[in-house]
């Protein structure tokens, strides 16, 4: 038999409940696959530094290490609570940024997706939407500013200032590139490059680099668009959209906002892919101020969970079974408070009731 270790990263705020849906499907996936999948939950994130005095604890490096895969739940906590944290061991600086570099996760993949029939989350307009969303933004995810030098301190004139970095080297867009290139060959050979070359260097460099690693994909047509008509053409015309590209900060503004066309982040899992080894997580936060009530949806937590058995395992055709049984909860009439309001005409469930219909559908395929 098989056996896969996956180091659980439950999170702060709801990722504990959301993680316990996602377990559900694993192990359903595992007795209808005869594999083994062993599950090990490790502290990470601000509840980790309040019991251990670490977001990011040696324990849990030393899981996450021996694991094939990674499932993170979304860490931090409410402004408050983050406050009594010192600043460089806040979630996002002690745990998030240090677990992207110790794996080197270059590639950050995020579908957007959301089918006609799902339109009514969205808060586009039914023309804009048309026959529905699906895209897929691929954002480095280990270098330009997040990564960059960083200084703070007092200038000769007494003033308080900062010094952050933005640093690229040609290898660093190269590799994420050629993701890039390589998943709009497996679409509609349509790549979308997004930069700010009018005015940033590092994205004169990237165009560069681009072009150069196009060359090796005669048959993908490159679109050069500025980050900001971006943002624009995001909400005014999504469906132009099939592959989009983009450095470490566009990537993670621009999919956020990508989110805020689904109608939330919570329809939105993603991969954070490195050479040796992937973590997956939602793209969402950690709702501290629904925390424990039981009515955040799974979707973006099972749906990492989908793209996992896909990218991690090679199991494209369970990974295509996970993705519809999600849908067809959808389509069914159901859905949970967090993504709709009293009234919206759906059938009101909580976390673990959608888990317990999607593990039923799942079952049927």
């Amino acid at each position: 038999m098989t056996n896969y270790k996956i180091a659980l990263l439950d999170g702060d705020g709801i990722g504990p409940e959301i993680m316990t849906e996602a377990v559900k499907i694993m192990e359903l996936v595992a007795e209808r696959k005869d594999i083994e999948f062993e599950l090990v939950h490790a502290p990470f994130g601000a509840q980790a530094y309040f019991d251990y005095g670490h977001s990011f604890p040696e324990e849990t490096k030393a899981i996450c290490d021996q694991a094939d895969a990674i499932l993170k739940g979304p860490i931090g906590l409410s402004h408050e609570e983050s406050k009594k944290i010192p600043v460089d061991m806040q979630p996002e600086r002690g745990a998030l940024l240090p677990l992207r570099r110790r794996f080197n996760t270059y590639a950050n993949f995020r579908p957007v997706f959301l089918p006609k029939g799902l339109a009514h989350f969205s808060p586009l307009k039914p023309e804009i939407i048309g026959d529905g969303i699906d895209f897929i933004i691929i954002r480095e995810l280990v270098g330009g500013l997040y990564f960059g030098k960083k200084e703070t301190g007092v200038n000769a004139a007494g003033k308080r200032y900062v010094n952050e970095s933005l640093e690229y080297d040609e290898d660093q867009i190269a590799r994420i590139a050629i993701s890039a290139f390589e998943t709009a060959q497996k679409r509609k050979k349509v790549l979308h490059n997004i930069h700010k070359s009018n005015v940033l260097k590092s994205s004169v460099l990237w165009n560069e680099v681009v072009a150069e690693v196009g060359e090796d994909y005669p048959d993908v047509e490159v679109i050069h668009i500025l980050v900001d008509a971006a943002a624009t053409y995001l909400c005014l015309n999504p469906g132009q959209f099939d592959v989009m590209v983009m450095e470490n900060m566009f990537g993670d503004i621009l999919s956020d906002q990508a989110g805020g066309i689904l109608g939330s982040l919570g329809l939105m899992p993603s991969a954070c892919i490195g050479p040796d080894k992937a973590y997956y997580e939602p793209s969402h936060g950690s709702a501290p101020d629904i925390a424990g009530q039981f009515i955040a949806n799974p979707y973006s937590m099972i749906g990492s969970v989908a793209m996992m058995l896909e990218m991690s395992f090679g199991m494209e055709d369970e990974a295509k079974k996970v993705w519809h049984a999600m849908q067809s909860v959808f389509a069914q009439g159901n859905s949970t408070p967090d993504l709709s309001k009293p009234g919206a005409g759906v059938n009101m469930i909580s976390t673990h009731a959608f888990g317990d219909l999607v593990a039923k559908e799942l079952a049927k395929s």
